[in-house]
């Protein structure tokens, strides 16, 4: 029997069980994919511990993940697009891609480019649409300033990437380590901390045009402070400062789509865009897994390979 990532009720990391599972069957629109890479997320955690029941319930027993890599094993009925043997990099919306075996609508798919590895075909859906939709959020392009908050981060390391090919000036708030990586892909790096207002302001001294928060903890505040109109500031995590502040909180709505990953895995390919692995895990140390995740200093995505 294959094996997949569950927990049956919220709670921290302790709560993930790798469990054998019956086989999934493909109804007659979906194709049933052999994973070789699926990312991990920090909505993932969020989701597990309850924290967005009100938004995103989670029905017990659960499963994880959307994002994932891998080969096409079976192919439903209805399905004329995709072949057994299939290489595909897609997304499921039941949270179950950590696992060996899942059943994905064959929408939800698009060839992997032999250039893509596993790991980082396994990574792109969830960060490389999020940071799609972040550039549309602010409507940046030619001419702005842009702060990205969590700039080496799964989400802000492909952001910055897209607000520069939008033709922005990027600005990407990071701890030391990160700094090096920022500019070999030319974004200015400023340490965030105490005094990160004033850093900001001495490497923009005309001001910011726009301000992209993937790392939550008054980030929302700062970019109000700076001077940033609420329309061109968005947060991906801190939905209360959100309503509280009035700024946008636009997720991946919009670039959630097969055109917009096709998209990607294309840049990806070319290397015209990026994808930092930090790290990889076998799917049994998915608590390990998370464990690094939650430290909130790696550089990129954090992989299962089932």
């Amino acid at each position: 029997m294959p094996q997949a990532v569950q927990f049956d009720n919220y709670g921290d990391i302790h709560v993930l069980e790798v469990r054998e599972v019956p086989r999934p069957v493909p109804a007659a629109g979906e194709v049933l994919v052999r994973v070789r890479a699926a990312g991990i997320s920090p909505g993932e955690s969020v989701i597990r511990a309850g924290v967005l029941h009100d938004r995103w319930p989670a029905t017990f027993p659960s499963g994880q993940g959307s994002d994932l890599a891998g080969v096409v094993e079976e192919i439903g009925s209805e399905v004329l697009d995709w072949s057994v043997g299939d290489e595909v990099i897609g997304w499921v919306d039941t949270r179950a891609s950590h696992a060996e075996l899942v059943a994905v609508p064959a929408a939800n798919l698009v060839a992997r480019d032999p250039a893509v590895s596993w790991e980082v075909g396994g990574s792109l859906f969830v960060a490389g649409t999020t940071a799609h939709a972040n550039v549309r959020a602010v409507d940046a392009g030619l001419g702005d300033t842009v702060v990205v908050a969590g700039a080496a981060g799964g989400v802000g390391s492909l952001t910055v990437q897209l607000l520069r090919r939008a033709g922005a000036t990027v600005i990407g708030l990071a701890s030391e380590p990160h700094h090096e990586w920022l500019q070999d892909h030319g974004v200015i790096p400023v340490t965030y901390g105490d005094g990160v207002a004033d850093r900001i302001r001495a490497v923009a001294p005309e001001g910011i045009d726009a301000f992209v928060d993937t790392f939550g903890n008054g980030y929302v505040d700062l970019a109000i402070d700076l001077g940033v109109a609420k329309d061109r500031i968005n947060t991906i995590i801190d939905f209360a400062g959100a309503a509280r502040t009035g700024v946008k909180s636009e997720g991946m709505d919009g670039s959630a789509n097969a055109a917009v990953l096709a998209e990607l895995v294309k840049l990806a390919a070319a290397g015209d865009l990026e994808v930092p692995i930090a790290a990889s895990y076998p799917l049994t140390e998915v608590r390990e897994a998370y464990r690094e995740l939650m430290r909130r200093h790696t550089r990129g995505k954090i992989v299962l390979e089932p």
